[in-house]
């Protein structure tokens, strides 16, 4: 006896956005029975995450956000900023314990959705469906079944075979701000006035949530990432002598990895089973933003499955917006553009709202093809004209640095006074 039609592996932004569009049946639509399997408090329990995006007011998702800016800017290497108003479109910040509780209102009154807490071992097609199989709270086996699964679990430290693997490494300060210091209605999404590595870019960014609060993080794209303390020594640069804070308090901080690989993430794990989110390749390889394209994905599976047609995730990303991302990719490994100014000259060049759009997937050909000409175009092209001919190869890895992991929101609050200049002391040689 199958326990749900739906079983939806894992509580992050997939998961939890699939659970909620299958709770929302438009009239005429049948309701489903829905399981969402999230793992116990402990080792397992991702830390408290931000998911940035763009889109116009009015969101299913509005009244969750910690914050919304109308205005984006960028700061180039040489410090001149670019700024616009990308309207109809407002960058949106959603914390994911926000998310979390947005969801679960949602599915706490709808009879047919439960929740239970599994750390799963193994999703796989079982007679009639899918077949879920892991150790509750207390360790002891459970089995869940259903005529669908969805796994949304990372896909670990292996990736796909790729011709190209940068990882997007960040980490990040909620900082308070002893006198108003931020215009709230702005958010930096790029600020290039940061030493850049050898190999890949690094950049600066700021979202304020009021004048005197706002999270702000060094991020870098590159072949490996830094450990703990390099990522401080950046923070403290940044916010000292670009930032040009006096004095502050680091209330909260995150940290994480993403992918950036032109790798292809199989949608689809078996006859029943399919891998949604980051693990069914939704996020975007030349940018790390995922959560936009998580949406699109959860909103035409709950309409295949409401519909009882069959529910295989479909591409997030076009077969022409990965081969760009591939192209870009290679292109910075290489070395054979250079990050900060190809991004700077972007934004410099294109109508903001129209470069969104490009970033997020969701331009025309004609659209593509007029900010290509803005982008160094024989570099580019030698770069288009070798991929064919690169082999797939190895397994890319999520680098993780020794002796450290990612932080949460609950390390202690530290006080830093302002500090002189000094080196970001990151090895030689990226948020979204």
């Amino acid at each position: 006896m199958r326990d749900a039609d739906v079983v939806i592996v894992g509580a992050g932004a997939a998961g939890l956005s699939l659970a909620f569009r299958l709770c929302a049946p438009a009239a005429g639509d049948r309701e489903l029975r829905v399981l969402l399997v999230d793992a116990p408090h402990g080792p397992l329990t991702p830390p408290e995450r931000t998911w940035c995006y763009w889109e116009a007011p009015g969101g299913v998702f509005d009244s969750a956000l910690t914050a919304s800016w109308e205005r984006l800017r960028v700061h180039g290497p040489d410090g001149a900023a670019t700024e616009g108003r990308p309207a109809p479109l407002r960058y949106k910040m959603l914390r994911s314990r926000d998310f979390e509780a947005f969801v679960g209102a949602r599915l706490a009154v709808r009879s047919g959705a439960v929740r239970a807490t599994a750390a799963v071992e193994s999703v796989r097609d079982a007679a009639g469906g899918a077949e879920v199989r892991g150790r509750d709270e207390a360790g002891r086996p459970v089995v869940f079944r259903a005529r669908w699964a969805f796994d949304s679990r990372p896909p670990g430290v292996r990736l796909p075979p790729a011709r190209t693997t940068l990882q997007q490494h960040f980490r990040g300060w909620f900082v308070r701000t002893g006198r108003p210091a931020f215009d709230p209605a702005t958010a930096d999404l790029m600020d290039f006035r940061t030493p850049q590595p050898a190999h890949g870019l690094s950049f600066g960014y700021v979202l304020p949530l009021s004048e005197r609060t706002a999270l702000v993080e060094y991020t870098e794209f590159s072949r490996r990432i830094l450990h703990t303390a390099a990522y401080e020594r950046a923070l403290r640069r940044y916010t000292a002598q670009v930032l040009r804070l006096d004095d502050f308090r680091v209330t909260a901080v995150e940290q994480g990895v993403i992918p950036m690989t032109d790798g292809r993430f199989p949608r689809r794990a078996g006859r029943s089973v399919f891998r949604i989110g980051t693990a069914g390749g939704a996020t975007r390889a030349s940018t790390g933003y995922t959560f936009a394209a998580v949406q699109r994905q959860s909103a035409h599976l709950a309409a295949a499955l409401l519909a009882g047609r069959h529910p295989l995730p479909p591409p997030a990303h076009t077969a022409w917006h990965r081969a760009m991302d591939a192209v870009l990719l290679r292109a910075l490994d290489r070395g054979r553009v250079d990050g900060a100014e190809f991004f700077t000259g972007l934004f410099r060049a294109v109508p903001m709202e129209r470069l969104l759009r490009f970033l997020d997937g969701r331009s025309r050909l004609w659209e593509d093809v007029t900010i290509g000409l803005h982008t160094p175009v024989l570099p580019m092209l030698r770069t288009a004209a070798e991929l064919p001919l690169l082999p797939r190869t190895g397994h890319g890895a999520v680098n993780r640095p020794r002796h450290t992991s990612p932080k949460t929101g609950g390390e202690p609050a530290m006080t830093l006074p302002h500090e002189g200049p000094s080196s970001t002391g990151c090895a030689p040689r990226e948020r979204a």
